[in-house]
């Protein structure tokens, strides 16, 4: 990839799906670059979500080079994700009117549950509709769509691969899915693949949220259209031990109702 640096720099790729991520070095100081990051990004750093943004440019080819400061740090496990550091986080994110204004002023999409339950369903393989707990989670998708009163600004993929911790400071980064929606919809992603019946309070209490019958249907609907969703990918890429393993999840969940 042609990113039209000075000479000096060194380049290698930093992982990630789209190819789009770069480790770069010039004159012994690494950086993060990457290629059309979200303007977003810049909101992001102002709040200290993710690391510094130092520069954006734009290339001859109409990309758009973003460069952040390099962390040498580390990921959090998954028993690390029912801390309350990553409730507070998750907060901060959702209770942002700036980084609320700015998704906006980008054209950030919207999470319409009864959208997003329309996809899931449909091609959803046969075969794992017969399962009793996927069965029971298709029925309560169905039975009951949440309505969206307040708005926040999602992160929309909380995997624990996605949160550093660096220089006693917690990061989220990797914000391809960022969108608008309710705030249950990330609540629900961390608490139904890392959490229990048992860690669950301790968690809304950090997050400070206003536990009532409502937030508790919302959480279980989130908690089922995101383990269907993982089943769903695991089964048409043939991945069995993942399913299972999602299998196991629903059981957490649903013994929690």
């Amino acid at each position: 990839m042609e990113f039209e640096l000075d000479a000096g720099w060194s380049l290698q790729p930093a992982g990630g799906a789209t190819g789009s991520a770069f480790l770069g070095v010039y004159a012994n100081q690494k950086y993060f670059l990457k290629r059309n990051a979200s303007p977003f990004l810049a909101a992001l750093s102002v709040e200290h979500i993710t690391p510094r943004l130092l520069w954006t440019r734009r290339v001859s080819t109409g990309d758009v080079l973003t460069a952040q400061e390099w962390l040498d740090g580390e990921t959090l496990t998954r028993g690390q994700m029912m801390q309350p550091v990553v409730a507070r986080m998750l907060a901060k994110v959702h209770h942002s009117s700036l980084l609320k204004r700015m998704l906006r002023q980008v054209g950030g999409q919207v999470l319409d549950p009864d959208r997003l339950r329309q996809d899931l369903l449909h091609d959803f393989p046969e075969n794992l509709a017969a399962q009793p707990q996927v069965q029971r989670a298709l029925m309560d998708l169905e039975r009951w769509v949440p309505r969206v009163t307040v708005q926040s600004v999602c992160h929309g993929d909380l995997n624990h691969k996605n949160w550093l911790r660096a220089n006693g400071r917690l990061y989220l980064v990797d914000w391809e899915q960022v969108a608008l929606g309710d705030p249950a919809y990330d609540l629900a992603d961390v608490m139904a693949h890392y959490g229990n019946r048992d860690t669950w309070p301790a968690f809304l209490a950090a997050y400070e949220a206003t536990v009532d019958e409502q937030l508790q249907h919302r959480l279980y609907w989130y908690g089922d259209l995101h383990l269907l969703s993982d089943m769903k990918t695991a089964a048409l890429h043939k991945r069995s031990d993942e399913v299972a393993q999602v299998l196991r999840q629903f059981e957490t969940l649903q013994s929690a109702h």
